[in-house]
């Protein structure tokens, strides 16, 4: 991709993205953190040309694959939720697609561990994190919802894709303190938030439903 392409309309429109940080302000994201990761990654390069011109309204946009691009609101939403506030270490997403939520957890985390399922959109992905110079990312072509428990624990989760119950295998991968996003469900999802508390016994799980949403299904297995 050409430097020509980051300088394209998208990016160089300060009106354009700003207005997208203030609809996402409108509808109640409140972390300064994660507005301004939202605003430091040019979405238009991580869609197809044809679509860029609609890279920054607040819709999800197809990615090819089956797969999406999330809208800019859930992107800002997860990440939030995700930080509480409070800086982030290690991340693992599940879920790679073409980088965009990847780009943005980078601005708010030391370091970034994604897994896609599909190689030619994971393929895409390195391409547009490579072009922005994003160098606390790795990422790793492998079925998601086995999470990757040899750089386990993570001090938090986030799921771009729906599961039909929690992995087993992604709890026992969250740190004690750490936070997981994920949507649950089928033809109805909501999103929940999994908690990992310390507890005088160990720990426990603390599951709390947030919201409706709508995500394309968490497969396993790599294509």
């Amino acid at each position: 991709m050409s430097s020509t392409a980051l300088r394209g309309i998208g990016m160089t429109s300060q009106r354009t993205r700003e207005r997208m940080l203030t609809r996402l302000s409108e509808k109640g994201i409140r972390d300064e953190t994660v507005l301004t990761a939202l605003g430091a990654i040019p979405r238009h390069i991580f869609v197809d040309e044809a679509l860029s011109s609609r890279a920054y309204e607040d819709g999800s946009l197809p990615i090819g694959f089956g797969q999406t691009i999330s809208q800019p609101y859930i992107v800002a939403r997860m990440t939030e939720i995700l930080r509480n506030g409070q800086p982030l270490g290690k991340v693992l997403e599940i879920g790679t697609g073409c980088g965009y939520q990847t780009a943005v957890l980078s601005k708010v985390a030391k370091e970034v561990y994604s897994v896609e399922r599909i190689r030619p959109l994971l393929m895409k992905a390195r391409n547009h994190l490579r072009e922005l110079k994003l160098s606390n990312i790795k990422l790793k072509h492998a079925d998601g919802s086995m999470g990757i428990p040899e750089m386990a624990p993570f001090d938090g989760i986030i799921v771009t894709a729906a599961a039909r119950q929690i992995p087993q295998e992604l709890l026992e991968q969250l740190a004690v303190g750490g936070r997981m996003v994920i949507p649950v469900g089928t033809d109805e999802q909501v999103l929940y938030l999994i908690e990992h508390i310390k507890t005088a016994a160990g720990s426990e799980f603390r599951q709390n439903k947030l919201e409706a949403v709508k995500f394309v299904p968490l497969l396993g297995g790599t294509n």
